[in-house]
C-alpha cells in the first residue's frame, strides 16, 4: 500500500552501483529507501563488488542483492537481468561510472548491471560519479551530453568538492539526500524537462531584521517550499538562482543551485534587482519581514529599555512582490505567496489584486499540517481571469512541481505574439 504522504513508499526501486568511490555512500541510500517504505533491490558492477558488501546492501533492502555471478544460472527460470528490468518501477543508477556510461550509451550488454539497463524500460536517475578529469574528458562529456537526450532518464549532474583522489573538482556525485530528493522528483513528475533553457529566480526562506546585536524581528519560515521548488525547477531543467535567508533545510538540498544568501529585506531586494532582469519566471517563496528599525542599534540593549525601543523608530518594509512586478519585462511571469491565517480565500484574493502577479498560492499557516516548518502544505493558487483552485493538502515536493507546471502556463501566456511577415508581392 503507497503511503499519501511519502512518494517512495510501496515503490519498487531498483539500485545498480557501478565501480566509483563513491558507492561506499549507497548503502545509506539503501537503507534510507527502506525505512521510507520502499521496496528495493540491489545489482552490483564487478568493479563495485570490491567496493561495497553484498551482503550489506542485501541486508539493508531486505532483498538479495545480485552481483555478475549470479546472471546466468541453470535454477533460474528466466533471466535475471530481464526478470530485474521488469520488475523495477523506477531506477537509482549511483555512481555511474564512466565505465558504466559508456557501455549503457553504445548498447553493451556484456555484464548484469548494463544488459538489466539497456532491458529496463522504467525511468532511470542518473548520478555520475568520477575524477574531474576522467569527468572532462571529451568522450565521456559526449556520453553524457547523448545521455540528457533520452526521454526515459533524468540526468543529476555531479557536483564540485575534495574527491576521492585528493583532487578538487567536478565528478562529485550527488549527496545521498538529494539523491532520495531527485527519485522521489523523478516519481512525481517523471522525466520532464519542460524548464530546459529557461532560468527561474527564486527567493526563500525568512528575512532577519536587527534590533540590536542580540535581537532581530523575523518569522518561523524555515524555506522548505522555496528551496524544494527551486530544486523541482532544475530536475526539470532550469537555471535556478536562489536568493534565500537563514534557512533550516538538509544543506544537500542546496547542491545545483545558484545560492545568494541574504539576511535582511534590503539585502533581499537589492539581489532580486539584480538578478531579475535574466530571469524568465520569479517565484516569490520567501517569507519578509513587514517591519525593520530605521537604524539599529550598536549595543545591546537593557530589558527595562527595551518596550520603549519596540514602540519607536520602526518603518515598514517595501513590498518586494510588488516591486518586482513593476519592474518586470512584459514577458516575465511572476508567482507570489501569501501566508494567512483564519479567512484564507478571502484574503488571498484581495491580496491577488493588490499585487498585479500572474498567479498567487495562499497557504494558511494555523492549520495542522500546513504553513511554516510542515513537510506538507495546501491552499489556494489563483490565477487570471478570476481562476482559482484549492491545492492539497499534498507534500511539498508535489506542490512545487504543481506550481511549476502552472508557471510554465503563466509564461506562456505572457510570451510575445510573433508578427506574420507579408509575403513579398
Amino acid at each position: 500500500m503507497r503511503s499519501e504522504e511519502d512518494a517512495l513508499a510501496g515503490r519498487r526501486v531498483l539500485v545498480l552501483i557501478s565501480g566509483s568511490i563513491a558507492a561506499v555512500k549507497l548503502p545509506l541510500v539503501v537503507s534510507a529507501l527502506v525505512q521510507r517504505g520502499a521496496l528495493v533491490r540491489c545489482v552490483l558492477s564487478p568493479s563495485a563488488e570490491r567496493l561495497v558488501s553484498a551482503v550489506a546492501l542485501a541486508s539493508l533492502s531486505r532483498a538479495p542483492c545480485h552481483v555478475e555471478a549470479d546472471q546466468w544460472s541453470h535454477r533460474a527460470a528466466r533471466p535475471l537481468h530481464i526478470e530485474l528490468a521488469e520488475w523495477a518501477e523506477v531506477v537509482l543508477l549511483a555512481p555511474l561510472s564512466a565505465t558504466s556510461l559508456a557501455r549503457w550509451v553504445h548498447g553493451l550488454a556484456d555484464t548484469l548491471l548494463s544488459s538489466t539497463l539497456i532491458a529496463c524500460e522504467a525511468p532511470v536517475l542518473a548520478a555520475p560519479a568520477m575524477n574531474s578529469a576522467m569527468w572532462a574528458a571529451p568522450a565521456v562529456r559526449r556520453n553524457w551530453r547523448e545521455l540528457q537526450g533520452w526521454e526515459r532518464v533524468l540526468p543529476l549532474e555531479p557536483g564540485s568538492g575534495l574527491l576521492a583522489c585528493d583532487r578538487v573538482g567536478d565528478g562529485r556525485m550527488a549527496a545521498p539526500e538529494l539523491l532520495l530528493l531527485a527519485l522521489e522528483s523523478l516519481l512525481l513528475a517523471g522525466c520532464r524537462r519542460d524548464w530546459r533553457g529557461r532560468r527561474l529566480l527564486v527567493s526563500a526562506g525568512p528575512t532577519r531584521e536587527p534590533l540590536d546585536p542580540a535581537r532581530c524581528l523575523t518569522n518561523p519560515s524555515t524555506g522548505r517550499m522555496g528551496v524544494l521548488l527551486a530544486q523541482a525547477a532544475r530536475l526539470r531543467g532550469a537555471t535556478v538562482d536562489l536568493v534565500h535567508g537563514p534557512l533550516a533545510v538538509d544543506p544537500a538540498w542546496l547542491e545545483g543551485l545558484q545560492g545568494h544568501p541574504v539576511v535582511t529585506a534590503a539585502e533581499m531586494e537589492s539581489a532580486l534587482e539584480r538578478l531579475q532582469g535574466d530571469a524568465d519566471a520569479i517565484a516569490m517563496a520567501a517569507a519578509v519581514a513587514d517591519h525593520r528599525r530605521r537604524t539599529p542599534l550598536t549595543t545591546k540593549l537593557p530589558k527595562q529599555a527595551l518596550a520603549e525601543a519596540l514602540r519607536s523608530e520602526w518603518e515598514a518594509v517595501p513590498d518586494l512582490l510588488a516591486g518586482l512586478v513593476q519592474r518586470r519585462p512584459p514577458a516575465q511571469a511572476i508567482l507570489g505567496f501569501a501566508a494567512q491565517s483564519g479567512e484564507v480565500l478571502q484574503e488571498a484574493r484581495a491580496k491577488f489584486a493588490r499585487k498585479g502577479c500572474d498567479l498567487l498560492f495562499a497557504n494558511p499557516i494555523d492549520r495542522s499540517g500546513a504553513g511554516f516548518g510542515a513537510a506538507s502544505n495546501e491552499g489556494w493558487l489563483l490565477g487570471p481571469g478570476e481562476r482559482q483552485r484549492h491545492v492539497g493538502p499534498t507534500g511539498k515536493l508535489a506542490l512545487a512541481h504543481e506550481l511549476l507546471t502552472a508557471l510554465a502556463e503563466a509564461m506562456a501566456l505572457r510570451a510575445p505574439v510573433p508578427v506574420p511577415v507579408p509575403a513579398d508581392p
